[in-house]
């Protein structure tokens, strides 16, 4: 198919547009990700696509009219590598048999240097078997760097295929013309070199994709938690089923040490779940007739009989599981500068190792000597660990934080929240339980008595999804009040719902400035009530007072913020007199009462011009401008739709303990990236000067290139192994 233009038969409207994974292989460095990149976004059928090199996965979205998967595969393969999907993607855990056999021609060469450090030649073999082992080890398992190396030249970027070609072909090439043209000059030959070199890489590059399989795969653990098979009652017999056949609707078993394999509805029995592989919270949760519970979860104690409500995908495991692929699939704003890096880091080495040549030449080394130093630079340069550095710690910073019950939308947002200074909150549901309920009614007229008025405000708030809405329809239900029906409804978001009551008239409920009492004064007794007002046909008719209940942990997370170096502010809706209220018992550094969504988001932007770092914590629609305007937001458990996915982070369960392990998780990720980016740095500013001067031979320099690779994996594993829990919300350690 053609990849130069659009069809011109196809409109946007008819674009179909298909999101998938495939696993990559035979990259070698960032630079090889890079021009797999580069490659197909200049294929018009390609929306996007982002290879993460550390996890060797290609992100692609594209328009299944113009392409399909076959051609994309293809279209990788022409730069080199190897896509297939991930459904077929197989780990390596077992050494590849043609490494083993590469390592088994080098046994000889081994051999023989550790004869020469005892003084001996006697081990050494003879010059003609080493050219044929060494030409064996060149042509046959180095031509993965050969065509790695012109697919890379190719394609406009060298990468370390480029480096190791040219080291180990210069030191074969020249070992070879040696011998040819002098039969015994068995001291001036070092294929024993080419072959360590091409032996070293192959096996660091097998130890990194083993490290990184292993290490990084938050997937792969999340996976873990689904059950294979389930019982599933059939006929009134429970029938061992696969969970591929499971559909909603269907009741299922799950006893003591029973893994849930959907979501459902608990329809029978008792038990005492763990879903800490959702929430981060280690407490067991009883579940009775009528709870939800979710796939994942195991049960502790008990047995439940519960139907299926949500399978695959759609079950909440798999929505966080579908957010952390595609969260995968992001670039942090660092990663992108070294992209930039890799990009011209290979034609600088080679630059260096032609130079460290002359300069030892022309300095009067003998002419083998100075190419050995030449090709230790070549060998020793790595930018494997430069483009681990960023995507290795993402990865277990991710991973990690979705073990707290934090779930990050992408890239972007984890490095955000690492570099914060100021905590925007919102005050019902988030630093409140979110359950209020209705404390006082104070009737505006005589036309209307109280549960009239509240029968009626019931009745249009039964559409909103806020907790005040909420309250005052269950205090309707509680006194059995009737509900009317509604027409013609509209909302006004951050003020309230309008709509028509046939018989009645237009009623307009929300704010009291909504409904036309800016001017209406309440007493003391209502100081600490959240109002509710009423208006028919633009008459206030009724005020409600509504109070909330703090969270339990609310003080205790404003105190570690602080403690932090974290600035708090508390932005609300509701009038100043509550929101003073709440943020003088929790300590918050500033208060801003009826403030609409627009007022929140013009208050943010300024903070923003002062050079503030914001975070919104929020978990309403009314908070989601708010949310979009911050650099980095988070969603608490009780979250609507739209907060959910405007949130850069969403936080599992009740707790507010999330945001401390948010921010905290994300400082530590961003704390690794720099440690990865000086290791790699140093390594590599201390390793090739040491190679130029000779103290680094080409096989030293080979197993210390696999070494920093490995190096920074195993240091973004230490993000892998933090736990926190809520009693280091008290340590007086700072975060860093």
């Amino acid at each position: 198919m053609s990849d130069k233009s659009p069809n011109p038969h196809f409109s946007p409207e008819q674009v179909h547009e298909i999101t998938e994974q495939f696993a990559i292989s035979g990259m070698t460095c960032q630079s090889c990700a890079t021009r797999i990149e580069k490659v197909l976004s200049k294929k018009s059928a390609i929306h996007q696509a982002t290879v993460n090199f550390a996890t060797e996965v290609l992100h692609i979205s594209y328009d299944a009219n113009q392409t399909n998967r076959d051609e994309v595969m293809a279209w990788v393969a022409k730069t080199g590598f190897e896509a297939v999907p991930m459904a077929d993607r197989q780990d390596q855990h077992k050494m590849p048999w043609d490494l083993m056999i590469l390592w088994g021609l080098s046994l000889p060469f081994w051999v023989g240097m550790l004869g020469m450090l005892f003084g001996s030649h006697a081990l050494m073999m003879p010059v003609w078997i080493q050219f044929v082992l060494a030409s064996v080890v060149q042509v046959v398992f180095g031509a993965r760097f050969y065509l790695g190396a012109w697919a890379s030249i190719r394609g406009g970027l060298a990468n370390m295929d480029v480096l190791v070609a040219l080291g180990t072909t210069a030191i074969w090439a020249y070992s070879s013309y040696v011998w040819l043209t002098d039969l015994h000059a068995m001291h001036m030959v070092y294929f024993e070199a080419s072959v360590m070199v091409i032996a070293f890489v192959r096996l660091g590059k097998y130890l990194e994709h083993r490290t990184k399989t292993q290490s990084l795969n938050s997937l792969g653990l999340l996976t873990q938690l689904i059950p294979t098979e389930v019982n599933r009652r059939i006929d009134d017999k429970w029938v061992k089923t696969n969970i591929e056949h499971i559909k909603v609707g269907d009741v299922l078993l799950a006893n003591t040490g029973d893994k849930i394999a959907v979501d459902g509805v608990v329809q029978g029995g008792f038990g005492v779940c763990n879903e800490s592989h959702l929430t981060g919270e280690s407490l067991l949760i009883d579940k009775n007739i009528g709870d939800t519970v979710y796939a994942g979860s195991s049960v502790e104690d008990g047995s439940i009989h519960y139907q299926a409500a949500a399978t695959g995908t759609k079950t909440q495991l798999g929505d966080m599981m579908s957010a952390l692929q595609d969260a995968q699939g992001t670039k942090a704003d660092i990663a992108r500068f070294a992209d930039k890096v890799a990009a011209v880091f290979v034609p600088v080495v080679v630059a260096l190792a032609m130079m460290s040549f002359l300069v030892n030449y022309l300095l009067g080394a003998e002419f083998d000597i100075a190419l050995m130093r030449g090709v230790a630079v070549l060998v020793i340069a790595c930018p494997c660990a430069l483009g681990l550095a960023t995507p290795a710690a993402i990865m277990a910073g991710m991973g990690t934080a979705a073990r707290h019950g934090v779930w990050f939308k992408d890239a972007v947002s984890l490095e955000s929240a690492g570099s914060i200074d100021t905590i925007i909150f919102d005050k019902t549901g988030t630093l409140t339980l979110g359950r209020p309920s209705v404390q006082k009614i104070q009737c505006l007229s005589s036309k209307i008595n109280k549960s009239q008025a509240l029968g009626l405000t019931a009745s249009i708030e039964q559409y909103a999804s806020h907790p005040l809405a909420n309250a005052l329809v269950e205090a309707a239900k509680d006194k059995n009040l009737p509900l009317y029906e509604v027409s013609d409804i509209q909302s006004t978001t951050g003020q309230g719902l309008m709509g028509y009551v046939d018989g009645i008239g237009r009623l307009k409920v929300g704010t009291p400035k909504f409904i036309g009492l800016e001017t209406w004064q309440a007493d003391d007794q209502w100081s600490d009530a959240s109002l509710v007002g009423l208006a028919i046909d633009d008459e206030p008719m009724a005020v409600f007072g509504l109070s909330d209940t703090l969270k339990a942990d609310a003080h205790s997370i404003i105190s570690r913020i602080h403690h932090d170096g974290i600035k708090t502010y508390l932005m609300s809706g509701d009038r100043q007199s509550v929101v003073d209220g709440v943020a003088n018992q929790l300590g918050i550094t500033a208060a801003f009462g009826q403030m609409s969504p627009r007022d929140k988001m013009s208050a943010i932007e300024t903070l923003k011009t002062q050079g503030k770092r914001v975070v919104m914590v929020g978990d309403g629609v009314n908070d989601a401008p708010a949310m979009a305007a911050s650099h980095a937001s988070f969603a608490v458990g009780s979250a609507t739709g739209v907060a959910k996915h405007t949130a850069s982070a969403r936080l599992l369960g009740d707790s507010l303990n999330h945001i401390f392990y948010a921010y905290r998780i994300a400082r530590m990720t961003l704390t690794n990236i720099k440690q990865n980016f000086f290791f790699a740095l140093v390594y590599n500013c201390i390793g090739i000067p040491l190679a130029a001067i000779g103290l680094l031979n080409p096989m030293m320099a080979a197993a210390a290139m696999a070494l920093s690779s490995i190096s920074v994996l195993l240091n973004a594993m230490r993000l892998k192994r933090v736990q926190l829990t809520p009693n280091d919300m008290h340590s007086d350690k700072s975060v860093g």
